[in-house]
């Protein structure tokens, strides 16, 4: 059973950064991609960031520039968050994909004080 745990959220002021870390039980390079999504009350489950084995990345509009996805090893992924906004308060997930089927950590909160 694959299992994605994240770390690195927390409270943070307007204009800060915060590192969340995501280790998996197996191998990522498993994965056809791995991403990062976000979720506040009332609103959908959004994509903020994605790379792909190859190593392309794709962020959403509201993150490039701030935000950049990466890997570390063979079992960790990050999203290094930069210039934090009131907006990027959110609940963060890991995703791994393969084929059809998604692996979700247990997600980890980030608030931003303005």
């Amino acid at each position: 059973q694959v299992q994605l745990v994240e770390s690195g959220g927390g409270l943070v002021q307007a204009g800060g950064s915060l590192r969340l870390s995501c280790e998996s039980s197996e191998n990522i390079f498993m994965f056809n991609s791995m991403g990062w999504y976000r979720q506040t009350p009332g609103k959908q489950r959004e994509l903020v960031a994605n790379i792909g084995l190859s190593g392309i990345t794709n962020y959403a509009d509201s993150v490039l520039g701030r935000f950049t996805i990466s890997r570390g090893g063979d079992k960790m992924l990050y999203l290094q968050m930069n210039s934090l906004k009131s907006e990027d308060t959110a609940l963060y997930w890991c995703n791994g994909r393969v084929l059809r089927r998604d692996y979700w950590g247990q997600g980890t909160q980030v608030t931003v004080s303005s």
